[in-house]
């Protein structure tokens, strides 16, 4: 069986969690796309090469889920080479036998447009630098204007912006618990499920 769920968002509103929940829940397979964005960006030197090179051990990094790698990220994926290069990856992810669940920025949208589930997770942009600042710590205010710059980045890119797809689901985790928005992710999930 192949089935797709497209789960995007911004930064740290909670995509990323759902988005292993839902896999795990399923037994589908889970592609956290922005780590192949983060290992682009902390590999250093042309990020082109380093698309087209990126390897197992490039996604097995331990830095991936600081904020420089965040904005590593945000960074060289306003790039369209990079985007092209990483594209083939992240479809043939998706049809994978047995289901795939990805999550990031424009998966409903451009990477897999024919996804039987899309869904938007979002969360106020305070909310969403508090969870960050918890994550990496720091200071909160410098936290929350990294988050704002991102999303401006992010949402404002020519080539693939972040903007959820005319028929994705949306899903505000704002003042959700964890549970609760799994439960509402694996309820449109389960809602389309052949047979």
């Amino acid at each position: 069986m192949q089935f797709t769920v497209a789960i995007d968002g911004p930064a740290a509103a909670g995509k990323g969690t759902i988005s292993r929940a839902v896999a795990e829940r399923f037994g589908f397979a889970h592609l956290d796309t922005g780590a192949l964005y983060r290992a682009v960006g902390m590999k250093g030197g042309d990020p082109v090469e380093a698309a087209r090179a990126l390897s197992p051990e490039d996604l097995a990094r331990d830095d991936l889920r600081t904020m420089e790698a965040g904005q590593a990220a945000s960074k060289v994926a306003v790039i369209p080479e990079v985007r092209q290069a990483l594209l083939d990856y992240q479809r043939d992810f998706a049809r994978r036998a047995g289901g795939a669940v990805l999550d990031g920025r424009d998966i409903g949208t451009v990477i897999c447009p024919d996804a039987e589930v899309k869904l938007f997770v979002t969360a106020s942009a305070e909310v969403r630098a508090h969870r960050r600042w918890l994550e990496v710590g720091g200071e909160e205010a410098q936290v929350l204007a990294e988050v704002r710059a991102r999303d401006e980045r992010d949402m404002t890119r020519a080539d693939a912006p972040l903007k959820p797809a005319a028929d994705a689901v949306l899903i505000d985790t704002s003042g959700m618990s964890v549970e609760a928005a799994v439960a509402a992710a694996c309820a449109e999930v389960l809602a389309r499920l052949p047979g």
